[in-house]
């Protein structure tokens, strides 16, 4: 019989040192961005891979104060790519500036895409967070092996979060870059039509399966026992798709109901990320016939499946 996962539980006690270069790994330092907010948590962390030349991963937001932080830790040194894990603004926007001041290559697993086509009337709700014009000048492939800043590593597409979402994992280490797809200080937002929460959940037990036990996330501090961390956090979402079931079956009948009943104390500022991702697994539950969506001219109605 399988063990029940451990209860979830968030680290949100992290010191980033922002602007300052942090060894977290061999051969990786950390320089966290100064955009904090309820999204990002302590800021967006950028990751410098290699000793005597650099690939820098997640370059973050277009902030002058956090180019110039990148460029001091960077220190003269080659940059060979600059390397993204998915295309959100907070992670990417900075990336022509960089690519300007050291000549380094775009590398990412593509263009930002939808993971569905939009319905008819339907708002991306991250849509002016995300950073359509950017080209990859490499396209990296799920399972692909390459050096990135003379350090050996493995692209594993883990799709959800967004479409072109990768993480990265150290070959021979236990070191994965996890970027948004699993963090410790907070559930990831998935906002259909851009993420799609049958594909996180798919990325997420592929990631528990790997040989990779400590993360390094995009925002917040690393995650020890990762796979365990990340299961718990597999049976959270588990846990809120039953939730949703019983709340529709109780009558519960739009999202406005259902962040009623599910979130009745969240804090205003997270109010609409809360909807969104409850949106993201109405619409998992509907395509598993679990549950019935009515989408009208005045809006979606929900009932059991």
């Amino acid at each position: 019989m399988a063990a029940s996962p451990e209860p979830l539980v968030f680290e949100t006690q992290f010191d980033p040192q922002t602007g300052t270069p942090v060894p977290v790994a061999p051969g990786i330092v950390r320089v966290t961005a100064p955009n904090r907010s309820p999204y990002t948590f302590t800021g967006t962390n950028s990751f410098l891979l290699g000793e005597d030349r650099i690939a820098v991963v997640d370059p973050g937001p277009d902030d002058e104060r956090h180019l110039q932080a990148l460029l001091a830790a960077i220190a003269g040194r080659p940059v060979e790519a600059i390397v993204l894990t998915h295309t959100h603004k907070d992670h990417s926007a900075l990336a022509p500036k960089l690519k300007a001041a050291t000549g380094a290559p775009l590398w990412f697993e593509g263009r930002h895409r939808l993971s569905r086509r939009a319905r008819p009337f339907e708002m991306n709700g991250v849509g002016r967070s995300s950073d359509w014009a950017l080209v990859p000048e490499r396209v990296l492939r799920d399972g692909e092996h390459l050096s990135a800043g003379g350090i050996d590593v493995e692209i594993i597409a883990t799709p959800g979060h967004c479409a072109n979402h990768i993480a990265i994992g150290v070959a021979g280490t236990s070191v994965l870059l996890s970027g948004d797809h699993v963090m410790g200080w907070s559930s990831t937002l998935v906002s259909v039509p851009d993420g799609s929460m049958a594909d996180y959940l798919a990325s997420l037990r592929k990631v528990i399966a790997l040989p990779y036990d400590h993360y390094l996330p995009a925002h917040g501090g690393p995650i020890a026992a990762a796979p365990r961390y990340a299961n718990a956090l597999l049976a959270h979402r588990e846990a809120r798709n039953e939730q949703i079931k019983m709340a529709v079956a109780a009558g519960a009948r739009s999202i406005s109901a259902l962040l009623g009943v599910i979130y009745p104390t969240i804090a205003p500022a997270l109010r609409i990320a809360a909807g969104m991702t409850l949106k993201a697994h109405v619409e998992y539950l509907e395509a598993a016939g679990m549950i019935r969506v009515h989408r009208g001219l005045f809006g979606t109605r929900l009932s059991s499946g």
